[in-house]
């Protein structure tokens, strides 16, 4: 007689679900196998000599489920953070009944928490000019870091599809980048002017920092490099944002993504056709690009009041 799969089997087998079948980032895989570890370990929890006890699979209810959350409340996790380890309860747990192991998703009968709607930050179109020009030019970082700064302003992309870029992906021609976003789905988006003369500025110096990198790590068409000269990584460039966010304190409300949701912003503003946005974004679903709908009347709401004379 052989022995039943525990968790553990099974998180290892919808881990590989996800690296093959839904060509997940490597960002969704942490978190999702994070998510799932955490809950691993609620239920079989190691003994003294690390041994874990043998959950049945089946025996996981919504009981169990609810519980876990309890766990997560009492240690005052924020509400955003349970309500995405429930996604990823509800998405284990569907790839279970896919694969037969279930006939229900336990994790469907528990309640999401619910959050407030936050509507993302975003700069007008003066603070965003101001902030992409704050790099020195003097230097080489900073002749990088302005072209970081253009192109995630220039194009919308998200912070780890722009460590992504490659040499090869950048068409100066038409002024154009190809851009590996979830699920390594891969979209066209445009440019401007500014970010192509920040761009040829920061390649004719970017020598200097491959220069910096072992011959081992030596990734000759990557586009954006560290000090180091390998690829800089998403959390590099979050770090590099936030400098510049110091340097100027009337822009403490914004964080690294801050970028992404201005360029739709002002975009949408400007009268640009939601469903563009939508692919310039490379969102999947439109609900996804309208929060910036309601950004844009909230703008326009102020206005109303402010000029109307019937407001």
């Amino acid at each position: 007689m052989t022995d039943r799969p525990t968790l553990a089997d099974y998180i290892e087998d919808f881990k590989k679900f996800l690296m093959y079948e839904r060509n997940a980032s490597a960002h969704t895989l942490r978190c999702y196998l994070g998510d799932l570890e955490q809950f691993h370990d609620f239920l079989c929890p190691p003994n003294a000599k690390g041994e874990r006890r043998v959950v049945d699979i089946r025996d996981i209810d919504n009981i169990t489920i609810r519980e876990y959350l309890a766990t997560l409340y009492d240690k005052k996790k924020k509400k955003a953070s349970i309500a995405r380890k429930l996604a990823t309860l509800r998405a284990f747990f569907r790839h279970l009944c896919r694969e037969g192991v279930l006939e229900l998703n336990p994790a469907q009968l528990v309640a999401s928490p619910r959050l407030e709607k936050k509507l993302p930050n975003h700069l007008t179109v003066e603070e965003a000019m101001r902030f992409v020009e704050m790099p020195d030019l003097e230097t080489v970082l900073g002749k990088r870091d302005r072209a970081i700064l253009e192109m995630l302003y220039a194009t919308g992309v998200r912070v780890s599809e722009l460590v992504g870029l490659n040499l090869e992906d950048i068409d100066f021609k038409s002024q154009c980048a190809r851009v590996r976003g979830k699920g390594r789905k891969e979209r066209i988006v445009p440019f401007g002017e500014h970010a192509r003369k920040a761009l040829e500025l920061y390649l004719g110096v970017r020598s200097q920092l491959l220069a910096h990198a072992p011959e081992d790590k030596r990734e000759v068409n990557c586009v954006f490099f560290n000090y180091q000269g390998t690829r800089l990584t998403t959390r590099s460039v979050g770090r590099l944002i936030d400098k510049y966010i110091r340097q100027c304190s009337d822009l403490h409300h914004i964080s690294p993504h801050s970028l992404r949701h201005s360029f739709a912003t002002h975009l949408l503003g400007a009268g640009a056709d939601l469903r563009a946005i939508q692919e310039l974004l490379g969102h999947a679903r439109l609900t996804t690009t309208q929060q910036y709908l309601h950004v844009s009347t909230d703008r326009l709401m102020e206005v109303y009041d402010r000029a109307h004379p019937k407001a």
